[in-house]
C-alpha cells in the first residue's frame, strides 16, 4: 500500500500542466506584441524623420553674392620709353552669404581670388564660420594685385594706355548643412564677377556676376 501511494504522488495533474502551458503561451504573445509595437513605433519615427528631412528641413542652397566691388587704392605709372607699366590695385569686395535653411550652415576656410584676363593676380582668405538658419552674413574682403604676377602678362601695358583694366573676382564657399542632427548635406556655393577698372576715372565699371550652387 505504501508503494502504491508513493507512485501515485508522482503523477502530474493534467489541469495544472495545461494551466502552465497556457500561461507560457500568453507570456509569449505579450512579448511578441510588445516587440511588434516597438518595431512599428521605430519604423514610424524613421518615416517621420525622412519626411521632415525632405520637406520642412529639406536642404536649400546657401547663396554667395558679391554686392559690390570698390576701389580702395590705385597707383599707375607708365614708362612709355621702356613700354612698361607699374600698377598697384587694391579692391574691397562686399560679399554676402545667405542661408535659407531651417538649420545652421557651417563653411570651411576658403579663398577669394582676383584674376586678370584668366591669370591669378591676387587672393584673400575667407575664414571658416557658421551662419544661423535664415541669416545673411556680410563680409568685406581686401584683394590686392600681386605686381610680380601681373608683370608676367603681356597685355597690361596696352590696357593701362587704353585706360581700362578687366578684372574678375571668384569665390568658392564649401560647407555643410546638418539636418535634424543626423544627415550631413554638403554644399558648394561659388560666385564669379567680371568688371573693369577705369584708370582715368579711378573707379569700378559695371560688374556682371554669375552664381552657382550645388548640393
Amino acid at each position: 500500500m505504501e508503494i502504491a501511494s508513493s507512485s501515485s504522488s508522482l503523477i502530474k495533474d493534467p489541469k495544472s500542466t495545461q494551466s502552465t502551458a497556457a500561461a507560457a503561451t500568453r507570456s509569449r504573445k505579450r512579448r511578441n506584441t510588445c516587440i511588434g509595437i516597438s518595431i512599428a513605433i521605430l519604423l514610424l519615427l524613421i518615416i517621420i524623420i525622412i519626411i521632415l528631412a525632405f520637406t520642412v528641413f529639406k536642404a536649400k542652397r546657401p547663396i554667395t553674392t558679391v554686392n559690390s566691388v570698390a576701389l580702395a587704392d590705385l597707383d599707375v605709372s607708365l614708362n612709355l620709353a621702356g613700354v612698361s607699366v607699374d600698377i598697384n590695385v587694391t579692391l574691397i569686395a562686399d560679399i554676402a552669404i545667405t542661408n535659407p535653411n531651417k538649420v545652421g550652415f557651417s563653411y570651411k576656410n576658403s579663398t577669394a581670388f582676383l584674376n586678370y584676363r584668366g591669370e591669378l593676380v591676387g587672393e584673400a582668405p575667407i575664414m571658416a564660420g557658421k551662419i544661423d538658419a535664415g541669416e545673411r552674413k556680410e563680409m568685406n574682403i581686401t584683394l590686392t594685385i600681386m605686381a610680380d604676377r601681373l608683370l608676367k602678362t603681356t597685355t597690361v601695358f596696352t590696357d593701362a594706355v587704353a585706360g581700362s583694366m578687366p578684372l574678375n573676382t571668384y569665390t568658392r564657399i564649401s560647407g555643410k548643412v546638418k539636418i535634424l542632427g543626423i544627415f550631413n548635406i554638403h554644399v558648394v556655393s561659388s560666385t564669379s564677377c567680371d568688371f573693369n577698372v577705369d584708370i582715368s576715372e579711378r573707379k569700378i565699371g559695371d560688374q556682371q556676376c554669375n552664381y552657382h550652387t550645388k548640393i
